[in-house]
């Protein structure tokens, strides 16, 4: 009697052991906001162009529409860095450097992003098609890629595409020195891409 008593009392001690021991322990995770520096760019309030703007958040899809930071090691396997993330997903970190790049440059006063309910008279519209290191020549190079298209709101006519890509050596394998190759990166992708669209727009 007393042996069977027990018995389910020491079974459910040593269930409640391995039922801990199924509970992976979390790995912290550290996270980076994309970093700014200054473009070098004068405010062009001589060239103002009288038109509207919206900005649309890059469209992503995959590993792309997320927050993780992305690097790869072997040609076609992508993977993340592990205990890493970006603040936000990638395409809101592309789309908030833009507008923090159109302001500063000054051109395109009338700017809004695809939140508003504003009306606009053109649409830049993107396709964020890389946001990855990868390794070259034995370092990791922060890459990015995105499709741009400046559209007419009125008639729906598409006025000019143009891909921008830039890449960035990073000076180790460090994730903060990856992230800071991003920056650079993505400042010399933002100040073409705000160069293109004042022309473009201006032209019209």
């Amino acid at each position: 009697m007393t042996y069977r008593s027990s018995l389910p009392v020491v079974m459910a001690v040593v269930l409640s052991l391995a039922g801990c021991n199924l509970v992976p322990e979390r790995t912290p995770v550290t996270l980076y906001e994309l970093p700014a520096h200054s473009l070098d760019l004068s405010r062009h309030t001589e060239q103002r162009i009288e038109a509207t703007l919206r900005l649309a958040t890059p469209r992503a899809s995959g590993l792309l529409d997320g927050s993780r930071i992305l690097v790869v090691p072997l040609p076609n396997q992508p993977r993340a860095y592990e205990g890493a993330r970006w603040a936000d997903g990638m395409p809101q970190l592309i789309r908030n450097r833009l507008l923090d790049a159109f302001q500063d440059d000054g051109r395109i006063t009338r700017l809004v992003h695809d939140d508003s309910a504003v009306s606009a008279d053109v649409e830049l519209l993107s396709d964020l098609r890389t946001f990855h290191s990868e390794y070259i020549d034995g370092l990791p190079v922060a890459t990015l890629r995105l499709d741009a298209k400046l559209i007419d709101t009125r008639s729906q006519r598409l006025v000019a595409s143009q891909r921008f890509v830039q890449q960035q050596r990073v000076e180790s394998e460090a994730i903060p020195d990856v992230v800071e190759a991003f920056g650079m990166a993505a400042d010399r992708l933002a100040r073409e891409l705000v160069d293109w669209t004042a022309a473009q727009i201006d032209r019209r």
